[in-house]
């Protein structure tokens, strides 16, 4: 679980390279139309995401994705990984987080943020939904990372971390819990 942004409603470039010995066309484009925050979770074993869009970044949208992630991965135990934020240590979050005994909260060492792998996935969002479109309105900015997401999950796959050697990576159906 993480969170990207603020994302503001502005042009984004894509990714096109231009031959020859024309300067770049591109017109900066600062936004100030409106931001938002992406909250969100993956799974990396299925593959599967999910996304809170908020104004901010607060207790209150923290427990909104606890609540979307408990309905998008139903199970009898959850352990989420997260890294070492305010929002995730507050009150409210613990209040929250003891009514919902199945989920164990994993945090990050702050000297080893590299291993959140939610942040090469939202690599993948931001250039399913993003890179290369100009962005009146903040609902269109919505618009566009839902349908982002709605075409990742309608093709997703399992993530394999390339930070990790091949040989050192865990067979397909063993997990940490079972290996002794």
């Amino acid at each position: 679980m993480d969170e990207l942004g603020p994302l503001t409603v502005k042009t984004y470039p894509g990714h096109e390279w231009v031959l020859g010995k024309t300067r770049a066309t591109y017109e900066p484009d600062y936004g100030r139309r409106g931001k938002l925050w992406v909250h969100g979770a993956f799974e990396p074993a299925t593959g599967q995401a999910t996304l809170i869009l908020s104004s901010k970044r607060d207790s209150a949208s923290h427990i909104q994705l606890l609540e979307k992630t408990i309905q998008t991965f139903p199970a009898d135990h959850l352990q989420l990984i997260e890294d070492n934020l305010s929002t995730h240590h507050s009150r409210d979050t613990q209040i929250a987080l003891a009514a919902w005994p199945e989920i164990k909260v994993l945090f990050l060492p702050k000297y080893a943020c590299w291993l959140n792998l939610i942040e090469p996935w939202w690599k993948q969002l931001k250039s399913l939904a993003l890179y290369g479109r100009r962005f009146e309105t903040l609902p269109e900015l919505e618009t566009a990372l839902w349908e982002a997401l709605d075409y990742w999950n309608n093709h997703r796959h399992p993530y394999r971390w390339k930070k990790i050697p091949q040989e050192l990576q865990l067979p397909a159906g063993v997990t940490l819990s079972n290996v002794t």
